[in-house]
């Protein structure tokens, strides 16, 4: 299995960060893959082959740590492509909610 569960939705509050400016603020880390919980059940094909995927977006993933649960609330298409490359781990921003 790659993730730890395939979510629809966000189970979480509103933490109101919208923009790549306010992401930009939270220090990327390393994840592992199978400690993920998606928040989305589809994934773009168009987004997973693009070769210019994160041209206009934010390089790294953005993650929401809830109650002691990793939710992978945007970047899915460059999580799977990493579990496609065998690479369990992936760099993203992770946002602490208490």
């Amino acid at each position: 299995m790659i993730f730890k569960a395939v979510g629809e939705g966000r189970p979480y509050p509103d933490h109101g960060l919208v923009t790549p400016k306010q992401w930009a603020q939270v220090s990327p880390r390393q994840v592992r893959l199978d400690e993920l919980v998606t928040t989305k059940k589809t994934l773009n094909l168009d987004s997973l082959l693009s070769d210019d995927s994160t041209f206009y977006g934010d390089l790294f993933a953005h993650v929401v740590q809830y109650k002691g649960v990793l939710y992978l609330e945007d970047g899915l298409h460059r999580a799977v492509r990493a579990a496609l490359h065998q690479r369990p781990i992936l760099h993203a921003r992770v946002l602490v909610i208490t």
